[in-house]
């Protein structure tokens, strides 16, 4: 099965790697349009940053700061299949939702039952992360160090979805790299499809600090994407999208 990229579009002033750099609507929407031409199959929106020390915002807040770039593209029929919403917030999914988005990336494991319950009724795809805690703060002061652990936890919430009407077909697993894990544990976690045969993983990898001190450079990013690709990841969220779609072209 090919592997398809997640582009990676920040609407926020404070993540890790690109903070304030696409606040403005027109900065976010060039480069939506951007990532498509250079062979993005998705696009994934986010409002919130979600990095260690990063200030908690409200539902509203964070929707009023993806709101026009994404009403933009759902507008557009031909790309609204596209856009997915990066948000642990059940009050965002659901204006996301009722404004024609199909594809949910919830980074807090789909764990709020209001969340279950607008993902069965109205998502194509959702994205659930592994989340080892019920804030931020309790997650990123964790150092889990088996990978063991984070595929049972995520099969376990995979089953519980199942249970709450979610269609399995829907359901992508991310072991969330970088959250709550050890260093180590995060360049294990690169070869996780290997270990869940029959499920669809996605890989967040992107400029993440286990890649070193060069992370912001393309080659370690890279040579991450390598691994993913080869133990099976069905998708790759990442910020330099016309090198990893040049990578994938390879096979």
């Amino acid at each position: 099965m090919t592997c398809e990229i997640f582009g990676i579009l920040n609407v926020t002033p404070d993540s890790f790697s690109d903070g304030g750099e696409f606040s403005e609507p027109e900065s976010a929407i060039s480069r939506v349009k951007e990532m498509l031409h250079e062979g993005a199959s998705f696009i994934d929106m986010g409002g919130e940053s979600t990095r260690p020390t990063a200030t908690p915002v409200s539902p509203e807040e964070e929707w009023s700061r993806v709101e026009h770039v994404v009403l933009e593209f759902l507008s557009d029929p031909d790309i609204r299949p596209s856009i997915s919403l990066d948000t642990r917030h059940w009050e965002t999914a659901e204006k996301f939702f009722r404004s024609g988005g199909e594809i949910l990336n919830d980074i807090s494991g789909v764990s709020d039952s209001r969340m279950q319950e607008l993902v069965a009724q109205f998502a194509k795809k959702v994205i659930v992360g592994h989340f080892p805690g019920n804030t931020l703060n309790e997650v990123h002061e964790q150092k889990i160090d088996s990978v063991n652990r984070v595929c049972d936890d995520l099969l376990a919430r995979h089953e519980e979805l199942i249970r709450a009407g979610i269609a399995p077909g829907a359901i992508i697993l991310d072991p969330n790299i970088g959250f709550g894990k050890t260093m180590e544990c995060n360049e294990k976690l690169l070869k996780i499809a290997a270990l869940v045969p029959g499920y669809e993983v996605m890989i967040g990898h992107s400029r993440k600090r286990f890649l070193g001190e060069h992370r912001y450079e393309i080659e370690p990013n890279l040579a991450a994407a390598q691994i993913a690709i080869d133990s099976g990841a069905r998708y790759l969220r990442v910020h330099d999208v016309l090198e990893h779609v040049h990578l994938l072209r390879k096979y």
